[in-house]
């Protein structure tokens, strides 16, 4: 019984400890209070909660069926992180040259249907949980099923529920950090804000931008040596 404890507990760390750095509920925080100022502070708690539903779904799916998924529509994991990191690029590049307090523009006119239309793309995919976060998790669910034996999902329920519980956790923390990104910026003032959401969306463009390399380094090979067979 002890030992099934602590391998349960061991993939519980496991997937919350990989996807955390790539989730990065604390560094996203300022990204998501540039996207979503000039919505009133309760639309934005109804749009942490949102966006914590939609990534933890978005997470568990991928961990559960995202190789027969990707397998059916005939997608690879390259494909997945060149567009994803095209997509998420593109995000922190517009964010990095967006001039100060353009997204506070709309204030009075914003509303909760509007600020929903955006939970899922972009604020939840690619900018919360990314195509990285999405390998992962099919890599995961991938190695659970080899460690577990034949049988569905490996055989062994148990392991991809510890994995699942790991990652409800990280997105309970994304709920809390982006629930709670206004009193950050109350603590930063106008200038330590800007300066932070400069320096988030600096760092979100260099992920966008490795995910794609990423991508370019597993699938150029992979052209060039197709081209070469023929």
């Amino acid at each position: 019984m002890s030992a099934q404890i602590v391998t349960f507990t061991r993939v519980l760390m496991v997937a919350f400890t990989t996807l955390f750095p790539l989730v990065n509920p604390i560094g996203c925080a300022p990204i998501f209070l540039s996207l979503t100022r000039h919505y009133p502070q309760p639309v934005q708690g109804v749009l942490s909660s949102k966006i914590a539903t939609y990534s933890f779904a978005i997470l568990a799916v991928s961990l559960l069926f995202g190789t027969p998924i990707l397998n059916f529509f005939g997608i690879s994991i390259v494909v997945i992180q060149i567009a994803g990191g095209l997509v998420l690029g593109a995000t922190g590049w517009n964010l990095l040259n967006a001039k100060d307090g353009s997204s506070s523009e709309s204030q009075g006119s914003a509303t909760l249907d509007d600020a929903l239309e955006h939970a899922f793309f972009p604020l939840t995919l690619p900018i919360t949980v990314g195509p990285g976060c999405i390998a992962v998790s099919v890599v995961l669910g991938a190695h659970l099923r080899h460690e577990g034996g034949p049988g569905l999902f490996g055989g062994v329920p148990r392991l991809f529920i510890a994995a699942l519980m790991g990652m409800f956790l990280l997105c309970v923390l994304v709920k809390i950090c982006y629930g709670k990104a206004d009193r950050l910026v109350r603590r930063l003032g106008r200038t330590g804000t800007s300066i932070l959401m400069r320096l988030s969306a600096f760092i979100l463009f260099a992920i966008g931008v490795q995910i794609l390399w990423n991508g370019l380094s597993a699938g150029v090979p992979q052209i060039l040596s197709t081209v070469a067979g023929h």
